[in-house]
């Protein structure tokens, strides 16, 4: 069979991608590519607080950063010590990189000698009992936050949850829809048009998303100490580090953080649409499970998850890319999907990069837009579980072993293909998108973009997973020295970073904000937490 990627030609086209490429030349031929460029671009990134050793801090959640509770933009995640930075939906790559670096830049003068790590793959040099779960206050929100952490600690361990990454949130300008839906033909409620579009989208970007862990893969190697004594088929690079010659991003592979229980039992998320979705995550988080049974639910007056299904809430199953709603209040996830439809697509699968002090960069940013915009103009027909499962294995194969020269991946049909050829593929035919993304902006920021991957893709030794490795041999350090040498370098960078005087301000009453709002949740009249589940999960 010849070579061609999973969006396999359609009957009586002629090339790969003839949907796509339709939709596009349409959107030309009117005028109207210019609803192209009218996206919004929100960004999460997670970095864990260390000790000017390298271990994981201690200290609680700093006050002056505000409640993690109730801040919109500077929260934590698993860990007290993992502090997660939130963008709001900001116009393009550009503006959401900029209020990134603010948020980082405002958080340094408020956490002492303590400083942010500069990779995913943490350093865990006290063993998993020095990884303090998050605290969110006595508020019946704040119980159920911590409760559901300390849950995956019990059905996980707390290695898996403190592994940081960064995710993309994307979303097409209101302008696109109508224009969209008229050049598709789309006669449906344009709400139902946008829902359906956006699971398409979602659908190709796990077909695609091997490529992500390819060029932004930045997790070849982890410490010693993450792996707190059990066996691995690592190799080893020095007596602190393991690593695989040609991985991309471990994060991404078999000892990053998987929901294996689903798997056993058959309960996978369904992409066909969003009934389908919302039904598949319903019923894992209504499924009892006997392992997590056999932990306990409230034990001698303690919580110690949410419950002993398969799912505690929707928010643990985990995914490379998710449809995401606007949630109002204490609302679950799946009712505001129900509700309001999709908002935004959050794709969940990148790196934090070690040779960004933001953790990622703008020429990233730009080929990401355009990613999604690509896999959302192309065709996506419905996944079956043939192509499941070679999503499942192009991710896992790519992240450890995708800079192999001889690596093969499979397409919708089991049919290999080698991964290069496979994304040269895909980054060709993007060109005529980045054209249009670029418009009259100076420096062709979209096609500049698209050649500095294409370059990675020729060149493997050009990706920040071999960049990292190659610079690890060089200063003849293992994982930690370099991780720590480079997160210092990056705590200087944000030292150094003047913060305009508006933005400050702003930044300083969201923190003030945030922590009244947390006391007036706590002396709120509430009902009993047991009550307070009862209700959320009846929903």
């Amino acid at each position: 069979m010849g070579v061609s990627p999973p969006c396999i030609p359609k009957q009586g086209s002629g090339t790969l991608y003839a949907a796509y490429e339709a939709r596009l030349q349409a959107l030309q031929k009117r005028g109207q590519s210019h609803c192209l460029r009218s996206c919004r671009v929100g960004l999460e990134k997670e970095s864990l607080r260390v000790n000017p050793d390298g271990s994981i801090a201690q200290t609680p959640h700093p006050p002056a950063l505000g409640a993690a509770l109730t801040h919109p933009w500077i929260t934590t995640d698993y860990s007290e010590a993992l502090l997660e930075f939130i963008t709001p939906p900001c116009d393009g790559g550009d503006a959401a990189l900029g209020f990134l670096r603010d948020l980082q830049a405002f958080t340094y003068p408020r956490i002492g000698e303590e400083f942010l790590w500069a990779t995913s793959m943490p350093c865990v040099l006290d063993g998993e009992a020095s990884i303090p779960v998050a605290r969110y206050g006595t508020s019946n929100a704040g119980r159920m936050k911590t409760v559901y952490r300390l849950g995956l600690g019990h059905r996980y361990g707390r290695l898996m949850q403190v592994i940081a990454g960064v995710h993309f949130n994307f979303s097409m300008g209101d302008d696109f829809w109508p224009v969209y839906r008229e050049v598709t033909g789309g006669g449906e409620d344009p709400r139902r048009f946008r829902d359906r579009v956006y699971f398409g989208m979602i659908r190709n970007l796990q077909r695609l998303g091997w490529l992500v862990p390819y060029l932004f893969g930045a997790s070849p190697a982890v410490c010693r100490s993450f792996l707190a004594g059990r066996p691995t088929t690592l190799a080893e690079f020095d007596e602190g580090t393991y690593y695989e010659p040609h991985a991309t991003s471990l994060r991404m592979g078999d000892i990053g953080y998987q929901n294996r229980k689903e798997e056993e039992t058959g309960i996978k998320a369904n992409y066909n649409s969003l009934e389908a979705y919302v039904q598949s995550l319903e019923r894992a988080i209504h499924t009892p499970s006997p392992d997590y049974q056999r932990i306990g639910v409230c034990v001698d007056g303690e919580y110690r998850q949410l419950n002993a299904n398969i799912l505690q809430i929707e928010n643990e199953y985990y995914s490379t890319v998710r449809p995401k709603p606007v949630i109002q209040g204490n609302e679950k996830p799946v009712r505001a999907l129900r509700r309001g439809g999709v908002a935004y697509v959050e794709l969940r699968s990148l790196d934090v990069n070690a040779f960004e002090p933001m953790g990622l960069g703008r020429d990233q940013l730009h080929f990401l837009e355009a990613l999604m915009i690509f896999a959302l103009l192309d065709d996506s027909p419905e996944l079956d579980e043939l192509e499941q499962l070679s999503i499942d294995h192009n991710q896992s194969a790519t992240a450890h072993r995708g800079r192999d020269p001889g690596l093969k991946l499979l397409q919708r049909d089991g049919q290999p293909i080698p991964l290069r050829a496979w994304a040269e593929q895909v980054l060709a035919a993007m060109e005529p998108l980045c054209r249009v993304l670029d418009g009259e902006t100076p420096g062709r920021p979209y096609t500049t973009a698209l050649q500095a991957q294409r370059a990675k893709v020729a060149d493997a030794a050009l990706t920040p997973s071999a960049r990292m490795l190659e610079e690890m041999a060089a200063c003849e350090e293992g994982f930690h020295l370099f991780a720590r040498r480079v997160s210092l370098q990056h705590a200087a960078y944000f030292r150094d970073v003047a913060l305009e005087a508006a933005r400050e301000a702003e930044l300083e009453a969201a923190a003030s904000r945030s922590l009244r709002e947390q006391r007036d949740l706590e002396a709120a009249d509430e009902p009993d937490f047991a009550e307070y589940l009862r209700r959320y999960f009846a929903q």
